[in-house]
């Protein structure tokens, strides 16, 4: 099944990537980012930044917007059966190049999981000014970790929000 990525959701004065793979099934039939019930992404973000929790995409995108961060995937294009980032195949990826000359302000990147991290890798190359740190999958198949243990490594966002 071909699967196309969502545009970025930015500001000018985002300081913060966050990078996830490739929009999962049930993210990609409501058109949002982190859209499967069982993904912690947003429950993750709103407790770190002492939030009450709602299910309001709007509400989702300002908490990212209102704290700088900006949220996009690493690839922009893939073959895939399924939500698995290990089904993907022929992947292509979205234009970093363009989008960090955009904003100036990103300094640090982090990936929601190791298969993000490992595409990023694979295929783009960014200067040493970029800080990259791969934090546990917020995704129901990582079940290995839970969302305490989870929620303790996110909360690297609170530190690099207080360097800015």
């Amino acid at each position: 099944m071909e699967s196309y990525s969502f545009d970025p959701i930015s500001s000018p004065n985002a300081s913060v990537l966050i990078l996830g793979t490739m929009p999962g099934i049930k993210s990609l039939e409501l058109g949002q980012y982190y859209g499967h019930k069982q993904n912690n992404f947003w429950k993750i973000l709103f407790t770190v930044f002492n939030e009450d929790f709602t299910d309001v995409y709007e509400a989702k995108k300002e908490i990212l917007i209102k704290n700088n961060i900006a949220l996009w995937d690493v690839l922009k294009y893939c073959d895939r059966v399924g939500s698995l980032d290990s089904a993907i195949k022929n992947e292509i990826t979205n234009d970093f190049d363009t989008f960090l000359k955009q904003h100036p302000d990103i300094k640090t990147i982090l990936f929601n999981g190791q298969k993000a991290a490992a595409f990023f890798k694979k295929y783009i190359k960014v200067s040493n000014d970029y800080k990259l740190i791969t934090l546990p999958s917020t995704s129901p198949a990582n079940a290995g970790k839970s969302f305490d243990s989870k929620l303790n490594e996110w909360k690297i966002i609170l530190e690099l929000q207080q360097k800015i």
